[in-house]
């Protein structure tokens, strides 16, 4: 399961909001004359992107003219003459740059969910210059001097917040620098830039050969016969008639291995996913994450840091990385533990069936399986039959939303979208009034990114008068021939989980884009989607999506009780590998000398044994060279996060759950303290007025049952 927020960004990532605002009359005309639908404001209802006039021609003019005119209006906000006001260089600041950020808005979303070679070359040629732009803006001196010059203590609410916003964004990117160094930083940001882009599609290259044919049904038994078929579709698609192709997901461990029995099949489909970005080909990263690691040590040198996560988490909550790492070693101890109390199972189950062999990972999810199903009787097969997509989405997510919130969904064919695989529905507040329009982006494809994310299309804002327009991406098998999407209970909760982000960006309740909905640091920002994971067991809500695609019989409530029963099963190595891809992380952006890089393989083998999680039988869920969230996603010294999230969520969920569990009454005081304050407010205080208590780690070992 995979359960990534991607940020809204090509490949350099913005600091600022996508916002909108009406350009004079003399602008307007050229963009009329243009004809170009990313320079117009979309007549669709909230602005939703009009992808039917769309054109992969359509971004380079756009991205052009949208760089000029943002130019112009940023040296008129740091010319003007007139006194610095927040109305005159905040609030202009906050409004500009309209064509460029809608143009690159859907640019971003396309290029990670339905990339084409014209897309990806336009992205390696765009990705310094708008790293270049960036730093025009946030290595302003005129520009920041403004901000510095306004009076912090006349302002309130959100026009303080997003005041103090700038300015800090202003003093992390280098804006106080020298000359010189601006000029040392900029030429550091557009290397990063351009390796970044360079990565992802150095990436999408490895997954696409790392895909594996099969001659032979026999080297997949144990696969269902619509997997099977779906092999052998995607395989002639391919050019390989007759033949079965199996294709990797972006995490280390493959979702099919827990059904292979051919121990061959399962050991290659496992090496290939492992050594995908590694072969010395035109998919190898490895030369280019190493770059990037010493570019942003530099980087973070020039800032007077003494390591890029030093820098980086300035504006997290944790705030320093001995603070995310304490985190980290509290429940990778206990979490190591029950890793290796739950390998002598595994291979003792090996061991009674004569097996031979000793625990590899290759043979983790297949036999753990057999464990499940040994200590709690349950088997993956016996509840997957019940989980239809559609019937999760529409009966599942949204009723678990009706319940706690209110919000009505309806489904929108007559909205164009970018794949016939995408579908689009309208949301309605429990008032009746419609409040948002939503994508869903279902099925994995070689021109995707792996994973599953959230996107805004268009953010909210009061003050521009601008209501969301959201996307959901995830990766699941599609079905062949017709036949009934049946998803894994891990991809029912990746449902909940990214609907969770989506409740974020459908709450928000700001005046400004960059304070609204999701725009809150890194490590705070997986937790209303954690928290929403858990409406996947509620009682009510299980038993409302939880139907037999056949016979429409409701999930009895013995297997109801055995997915509870086996609720932390198996967490001792989802926490192990989760919490080795979050050090690797940190270890890359934790050091301080250039000289202490080594070759990324030997820097990952040398990191996670230092720190204890070096567990063979257990690799890192991201392997160096593929670690996209932290080399081309945005994450890098970030990775924690999903632990720091982790743990609030468990917080949150034990004080829900002492008051009456998932109800209408808990979620609006969700809605009202977590989902609807945005960046608006401090977090901490937020977090502490809800669930009374600062965060504490207890109850992430209690819940995930590594107590």
């Amino acid at each position: 399961m995979e359960i990534c927020k991607k940020i809204i960004a090509s490949s350099a990532l913005f600091l600022f909001a996508v916002t909108v605002q009406s350009q004079s009359i003399s602008v307007e005309k050229m963009k009329n004359n243009m004809e170009n639908p990313l320079l117009q404001r979309s007549a669709l209802q909230y602005q939703a992107p009009p992808f039917d006039k769309i054109k992969d021609e359509h971004f380079k003019p756009a991205f052009e003219f949208g760089l000029k005119v943002h130019d112009q209006e940023i040296d008129s906000i740091a010319n003007n003459l007139e006194k610095p006001t927040f109305e005159n260089t905040v609030l202009a600041l906050e409004t500009s740059g309209v064509d460029l950020y809608r143009a690159v808005g859907i640019f971003s979303n396309l290029t990670g969910s339905n990339t084409n070679p014209t897309l990806q070359a336009i992205d390696e040629e765009y990705a310094a210059i708008f790293s270049a732009h960036n730093d025009k803006i946030y290595l302003n001196s005129k520009l920041y001097n403004r901000i510095k010059a306004i009076d912090l203590d006349a302002l309130q609410g959100e026009d303080k917040k997003l005041t103090e916003y700038y300015l800090q964004q202003f003093e992390l990117a280098g804006a106080s620098l020298s000359a010189s160094n601006k000029e040392k930083m900029k030429k550091i940001n557009s290397e990063l830039a351009t390796l970044g882009t360079t990565f992802g599609n150095k990436l999408l290259i490895a997954r696409k050969k790392g895909a594996l044919l099969f001659d032979k049904e026999s080297d997949l038994e144990g696969l269902s016969t619509d997997e099977l078929t779906a092999a052998k579709i995607r395989a002639s698609e391919a050019g390989h008639p007759g033949k079965f192709l199996i294709g990797l997901l972006n995490t280390t461990q493959q979702p099919l291995l827990s059904s292979l029995k051919n121990r061959a099949t399962r050991e290659r489909i496992f090496k290939s996913s492992w050594t995908r970005a590694e072969k010395n080909d035109d998919g190898d990263t490895r030369d280019i994450l190493l770059k990037m690691a010493k570019l942003r040590l530099q980087k973070a040198k020039l800032m007077g840091k003494k390591s890029f996560a030093e820098w980086r988490l300035q504006d997290q909550m944790a705030k320093t990385p001995a603070n995310a790492m304490n985190l980290l070693a509290q429940i990778a101890k206990p979490a190591v533990a029950k890793a290796k109390i739950e390998a002598k199972e595994i291979q003792e189950i090996i061991s009674s069936q004569n097996g031979g062999f000793k625990l590899e990972p290759w043979d983790w999810s297949f036999y753990s399986e057999q464990v499940r199903k040994a200590k709690y009787d349950l088997d993956e097969s016996q509840i997957k039959p019940y989980f239809e997509l559609t019937t999760v989405l529409e009966k599942g997510v949204f009723f678990a939303a009706k319940q706690m919130f209110g919000i009505t969904f309806k489904e929108r064919k007559d909205l164009p979208v970018y794949n016939p695989d995408v579908v689009a529905y309208e949301v309605y507040d429990n008032d009746g009034k419609s409040m948002a329009i939503y994508y869903l982006d279902f099925y994995t494809r070689d021109n995707k990114n792996g994973g599953a994310w959230m996107n805004n299309f268009v953010n909210q804002s009061h003050y521009l008068n601008q209501k969301p327009v959201i996307v959901n991406v995830y990766n699941f098998s599609k079905p062949a021939n017709g036949k009934p999407s049946l998803i894994s209970f891990d991809d029912v909760t990746t449902l909940f989980h990214e609907f969770g982000h989506t409740l974020h960006g459908l709450f928000a309740d700001q005046q400004y884009v960059t304070l609204s909905g999701t725009s809150v640091p890194r490590d705070y920002v997986e937790f209303p989607s954690q928290i929403n994971e858990h409406a996947a067991l509620d009682p009510t809500v299980l038993k409302n999506y939880a139907i037999h695609f056949q016979t429409k019989e409701p999930i009895p409530q013995e297997l109801i009780d055995k997915i509870k029963r086996a609720d932390t099963f198996n967490k001792g190595y989802d926490v192990t590998e989760l919490l080795a891809a979050a050090t690797l992380d940190m270890a890359w952006h934790s050091v301080e000398k250039e000289s202490d890089f080594k070759p990324a393989l030997v820097f990952e083998k040398e990191a996670l044994s230092k720190y204890g999680l070096l567990v063979n039988e257990v690799p890192t869920r991201y392997h160096s060279p593929y670690f996209a969230h932290i080399w081309g996603g945005g994450y890098s010294s970030g990775y924690y996060a999903y632990t720091c999230s982790k743990t609030l969520d468990y917080n949150a969920y034990d004080w829900m759950q002492a008051n009456g569990g998932m109800t209408r009454e808990n979620g609006e005081r969700l809605r009202k303290f977590i989902l609807s304050v945005g960046n608006s407010v401090d977090l901490n205080t937020a977090f502490k007025d809800f669930v009374g208590h600062e965060m504490e780690v207890a109850p992430y070992l209690k819940n995930a049952g590594l107590e």
